[in-house]
């Protein structure tokens, strides 16, 4: 006989959150039974409406709060109930640090049952205006081409002329850009009739150089008056290094194609992280957030705390970022990572920054690092920072044979942090603290650095 839900659909009940989503959904229980409601805060009183149930969780809308929470405040974002690129805009940044540190902490105790120093989360002086990166769907409306974000779960774009997380600077050039192409006669992608040729518009720029590159995402071969695109967008745009052609010409939600080309100026454009230098094309994969990314890594390097002699192995080592800082103290830095174009990248930025004890090798993590255990290469400390998946079995258990003195993970999933805590701490390894540190403000993004040290 099935179990009969304590709420069914249209119900009107009188709720007090307890919790966010990782989508930033309010969370309320009735008797055990959570419902996933949009636009709460936890302490929040309300009353809600069931709009959907199933076997374990349902879902409900806020139809009025009766006791607001006191970091609650006014979205200052025009478009932010329609965009699905903020979740907590309605929480003020005091509060949004103290739920990502909530929830680093909830998820080690529940998942990991790691038992370890969870710090308050570092947040930034100023929340806003961090993203040096922009990579903006291009629509068209009424004739015009617009650009902006999907609409929460659907591929609708919301035209959008700021968004408060991007540096201005890269709000004015992708609305010049629009323009620019507008005025030529460029057509935006239709996704439905696979049509069109204006996919996506990238600005980065370097955020201590000011360098800029723009990339033109495009699913044909060629763009409508070329010349007169680019020559416009080099004359108009100040400190402009780089103009990208980028071809997709793919039926994806992938936004970058195989094929690129420079239509103006350099390949790259240089950025520093610390005193580390950094040169980045269309394609490398470098931290959207500079000024947090050297936190996380200052946090990192003193975990680590090498003295000089320490061979290290940088596992997920993308273009060299963190084996680069760790080379400055270590005897020797062993990178690894999958991406052929990024170890390529880390190799250039070895040699930009003239650091010659590293070696970085193209592989999975969790085959090339057994490989080198059994060829007797070990390490005295060992530093993680994979995807949003966590480390793979195979690497976890070559760590816990190899048996390095200490390991450094730097996470961007609590969830899978936690279940790979457990494992290392299984096989002899002890949390000793764990630093929650806002890369992303606003979303209910986290990372975290923990330390472990070998226990037997």
């Amino acid at each position: 006989m099935s179990r009969t839900l304590p709420v069914q659909k249209n119900d009107i009940l009188d709720i007090v959150f307890e919790d966010l989503t990782h989508e930033g959904s309010g969370v309320a229980k009735v008797e055990g039974y959570p419902l996933f409601i949009p636009n709460g805060l936890p302490g929040e009183k309300a009353k809600v409406k069931v709009v959907k149930t199933n076997k374990n969780f349902g879902f409900g809308r806020l139809l009025e709060l009766q006791e607001k929470s006191p970091y609650r405040v006014e979205a200052p974002c025009p478009i932010y109930k329609e965009c699905g690129g903020c979740q907590l805009q309605h929480l003020n940044y005091e509060g949004q640090l103290l739920v990502k540190h909530k929830h680093v902490q909830d998820v080690l105790e529940r998942i990991g049952k790691i038992d370890a120093v969870v710090h308050p989360t570092i947040g930034m002086n100023e929340p806003w205006r961090y993203r040096n990166k922009a990579q903006v769907p291009i629509g068209e409306q009424e004739g015009g081409l617009i650009g902006g974000f999907y609409q929460q779960r659907s591929h609708q774009i919301i035209n959008m002329e700021a968004c408060l997380i991007q540096q201005e600077e890269n709000d004015d050039v992708v609305r010049k850009v629009k323009e620019i192409c507008q005025k030529y006669g460029v057509k935006a992608y239709n996704e439905e009739r696979h049509k069109g040729e204006l996919r996506h518009i990238m600005v980065r720029r370097g955020l201590v150089t000011g360098e800029m590159m723009i990339v033109l995402i495009t699913r044909t071969n060629e763009i409508t008056n070329k010349n007169k695109v680019v020559d416009e967008i080099a004359a108009e745009i100040s400190g402009l290094k780089s103009i990208i052609h980028n071809v997709n010409n793919k039926k994806t939600n992938v936004i970058m194609g195989d094929i690129t080309n420079v239509l103006w100026g350099q390949e790259t454009i240089t950025d520093y992280i610390g005193d580390v230098k950094f040169a980045i094309s269309a394609r490398s994969f470098y931290q959207v957030n500079p000024e947090q990314t050297k936190v996380l890594y200052d946090k990192a390097l003193e975990y680590a705390n090498l003295q000089g002699e320490e061979n290290v192995i940088d596992a997920y080592c993308g273009i060299g970022t963190i084996s680069l800082f760790l080379a400055k103290k270590a005897k020797k830095v062993f990178g690894v990572e999958i991406v052929p174009q990024a170890i390529e990248d880390a190799g250039k930025n070895a040699l930009l920054n003239d650091i010659h004890n590293v070696d970085f090798a193209v592989g999975k993590a969790e085959e090339v690092i057994p490989n080198w255990y059994k060829e007797g290469n070990t390490a005295d400390v060992l530093v993680v920072d994979p995807p949003r998946k966590g480390c793979d079995e195979a690497l976890l258990q070559t760590i816990i044979a190899m048996k390095p003195k200490k390991v450094v993970y730097v996470s961007c999933n609590p969830a899978t942090l936690a279940r790979d805590l457990r494992v290392l701490e299984d096989g002899g390894y002890k949390t000793l603290e764990v630093q929650p540190v806002d890369m992303f403000p606003q979303t209910m993004h986290v990372e975290a650095v923990a330390q472990l040290v070998l226990s037997v």
